[in-house]
């Protein structure tokens, strides 16, 4: 049986950060724990870490891995080691599949990445962003 992973992304701020991600990735916030309306209600009951404790999302369907954003002092300083790849090109034409991927590039600058470089290889389309900390993430 094969295993399920979650991501952890280090980051400064790990609110702002997941919010990019939860909406760039139709995901959501984790829900809290049953019997609590909010997370600070967990945690302010338990003793919890509260808002140092990092931020999580979860895809609704099930499907995709979870992943969590953990706070860290540093910013972030050289490029990442591992990347996610945002899959928007669909079924269809490689021109239809080429257009999607470059549409999906508005809806993200306007979340708050930024457009770093196309690859405009026919056989390997993408497009490289980072998301509001710098994070390398590709549209492809």
């Amino acid at each position: 049986m094969a295993k399920r992973v979650g991501v952890v992304i280090d980051c400064r701020d790990p609110g702002i950060l997941g919010r990019f991600w939860l909406r760039a990735l139709d995901y959501a916030e984790q829900p809290p724990p049953e019997g609590y309306d909010s997370w600070a209600a967990f945690d302010a009951a338990t003793g919890g870490p509260g808002d140092e404790a990092g931020f999580k999302i979860v895809d609704p369907a099930g499907a995709g891995p979870t992943i969590f954003f953990q706070p860290v002092p540093e910013p972030k300083t050289v490029k990442n080691r591992v990347h996610l790849d945002v899959r928007v090109s669909g079924e269809g034409t490689s021109q239809e599949q080429r257009q999607r991927v470059r549409d999906g590039v508005a809806p993200m600058v306007a979340l708050g990445a930024t457009e770093l470089h196309r690859n405009e290889d026919p056989d390997d389309y993408f497009i490289t962003l980072a998301d509001p900390e710098g994070n390398e993430f590709c549209l492809v």
